[in-house]
């Protein structure tokens, strides 16, 4: 067999990686494995001692309440039998003291929600907030057959009401007999097995057993589950609302276990077993603790998943321990291996930002090797290139300085030929500026506007003195030469590469939308942008400022005459723009001229006729 070669050398990176997970792991997995041992008894036992102490809590609390009750109703008996005097028969048991004493019973706790007393002849009075059903009256009837023989009474748990009166209640009654105090009997209660002298009636209690579902609820949490069963298994109380009260819960092996007692259970007892669930067979860990005086079971199962988490908890744990170990390590490596290669990654990013044209970037290291060194000369050439490239931005920005200045100086001259237009081309630069801004178009495009309108006349340069200068209204003759200055700029410029983008403002800012503008007649969207917004701020300037043939109006007479003709001859997006920087005071007008200049503007304007006015005030 071939052997595979050897690499030549090992990288440290995976030596140190390779030692630090060895240390790290092979401990981790014995600990692991020793806590779990460890714990897992004891985390089970703790459970079960959970579980016994809630169960035996309630368990007692539910005797507690069962002796208080039945120490309630001896009171009551013993003060029935001194108000009535021994005479239950007739009306003597409907008499107001013994009615009184009875609703004083009802109300001297919250979980009495009826009390009833009744004669031999089944007839009586009675207390409460309930009123008796069907099945409520079975129980009372069940009760004194018990009474007439002598027996006390402890009925079923009964559902009473529905929705918000909806309560479990559960029927105690206890006889009365005459001469309780000669024969034995405590206070008219009948002690089983004595005689207790001539039998006087009966008086009856309906717990509401809600005290009870609400401790049930209060105990189910983290998933416990809590509830009450009688002797027979029957669901006395849960705190899942969807398990019927009576419902039969010997199927579960844990209450099996308690109902095969036969109910004298004494001692409370744990086991694991199964439940059938909608998802198959599920593990649980439950508990039962007697209550003898009543012969139920309180009892508390938990799913073992639940029960025993803390088990599976620790486990998890334990590995993710071993896995941070894991990572702790080799984060340590990367850590060292990274020592040797950020300051290479650092030249290299930092070489790239140079090459995209960012050079305020500087090496920092600390290194007394040659990589120190090596940056060092690096900040120094960094430096040498930012002061070269410095200088080149100056020399651009003087360039374009003189070319902007060029331009100013072209559109200048022509302003200077027409001695009532001065200022013209820097008011609609600066207007076309304001409206593009207020659109929201980007830097690029607001400088190319602001080019194209400071140039937007210069094809005027060309245009005979004796009509710019004309001081009345054009002949038509004239009105068709002047409204070549558009043609002759686009043809000025076009020999400049650089000022391509600017041409179309220059040549078609005296088009309109309706097709009825000049030169090409172009309609609509054939229209560009940056012309459409040359367009309203060259009409808003020259109706804002004296011209030979009209004097100056104010902003809002020009914005009302510029509203109207817009979607016909303006954009409506750019003469809405205009109406909002006049609102915002973001437009002013900067008016020129003298006050022999408007009167002769004025004169002009009267007598101007024959040419449509807003054509006029953009030519």
């Amino acid at each position: 067999m071939r052997k595979l070669p050897l690499p030549s050398r090992i990288p440290i990176l995976y030596v140190i990686l390779g030692v630090l997970i060895l240390l790290s792991v092979v401990p981790m997995y014995f600990y692991a494995n020793q806590v779990m041992a460890i714990n897992r008894d004891r985390l089970i036992l703790n459970e079960k001692l959970l579980q016994n102490t809630i169960t035996k809590s309630l368990g007692e609390d539910i005797d507690n309440r069962q002796g208080n009750l039945e120490s309630m109703l001896g009171n009551l008996a013993s003060a029935i039998q001194v108000a009535s005097g021994g005479d239950l028969r007739n009306e003597h048991v409907s008499a107001p003291e013994l009615r009184a004493l009875l609703e004083k019973f009802v109300s001297s706790s919250n979980d009495i929600a009826y009390a009833t007393l009744v004669n031999p002849e089944m007839k009586g009075i009675s207390a409460g907030r309930i009123v008796p059903d069907d099945f409520v009256q079975r129980e009372l009837y069940r009760a004194f057959e018990a009474a007439r023989e002598g027996r006390a009474f402890t009925g079923q748990a009964i559902a009473v009401g529905s929705g918000k009166d909806h309560r479990v209640v559960m029927l105690f009654s206890a006889p009365l007999n005459a001469n309780a105090a000669q024969s034995g009997c405590s206070a008219g209660v009948q002690v089983a097995g004595s005689n207790c002298g001539a039998f006087l009636g009966m008086i009856a209690a309906a717990v509401d057993l809600n005290f009870l579902v609400r401790r049930l609820q209060a105990l189910s949490q983290g998933g416990l589950l809590a509830y009450v069963v009688d002797h027979q298994g029957r669901l006395v109380a849960s705190a899942e609302q969807r398990v019927a009260t009576g419902q039969d819960m010997s199927k579960v092996d844990i209450v099996r276990n308690f109902v095969e007692t036969g109910g004298k259970a004494r001692f409370n007892f744990t086991t694991e077993f199964e439940v059938q669930t909608e998802n198959g067979r599920e593990a649980m860990l439950g508990t039962y603790q007697p209550v003898p005086s009543l012969s139920w079971a309180v009892i508390a199962q938990k799913p073992q998943s639940e029960a025993y988490r803390g088990v599976y908890e620790i486990q998890r744990k334990a590995w993710w321990l071993a896995m941070f170990a894991v990572g702790l390590s080799i984060l340590v490596a990367v850590y060292a291996a990274r020592e040797l290669t950020t300051p290479i990654k650092i030249l290299t990013q930092s070489s790239r930002a140079i090459a995209k044209g960012d050079f305020s970037q500087r090496v920092h290291l600390t290194s007394r090797t040659e990589i120190g060194e090596l940056a060092q000369t690096f900040n120094h050439m960094t430096e040498d290139l930012e002061g070269y490239v410095a200088k080149l931005k100056r020399a651009a920005e003087e360039n374009k300085a003189l070319f902007m200045g060029s331009i100013q100086m072209l559109a200048g001259a022509v302003d200077e030929k027409d001695p009532y237009t001065r200022g013209h081309s820097d008011r609609v630069t600066r207007y076309s500026v304001i409206l593009a801004t207020e659109m929201g178009l980007d830097k690029d495009l607001i400088e190319t506007i602001r080019v194209s309108a400071q140039l937007h006349d210069v094809g005027k340069i060309g245009i005979e003195d004796r009509i710019l200068k004309k001081p009345g209204a054009l002949t038509p003759e004239e009105y068709e030469i002047m409204k070549t200055h558009t043609t002759r700029g686009a043809n000025i410029l076009r020999p400049v590469r650089q000022l391509k983008d600017m041409i179309p403002g220059i040549e078609l800012h005296h088009e309109s939308l309706d097709g009825r503008g000049y030169p090409f007649g172009l309609k609509g969207d054939e229209i560009p942008l940056i012309p459409r917004i040359i367009t309203v701020a060259d009409t808003f300037d020259a109706m804002t400022t004296n011209r030979p043939y009209q004097a100056a109006h104010d902003a809002e007479y020009a914005l009302r005459i510029i509203n109207s003709l817009a979607n016909t001859k303006f954009d409506p997006r750019v003469v809405a723009a205009l109406g909002s920087v006049l609102q915002q005071g973001k437009l002013r007008l900067h008016r020129a001229g003298t006050v022999a200049a408007e009167q002769a503007a004025v004169a002009a304007a009267a007598s101007q006729s024959g040419v449509n006015q807003v054509e006029n005030l953009r030519s």
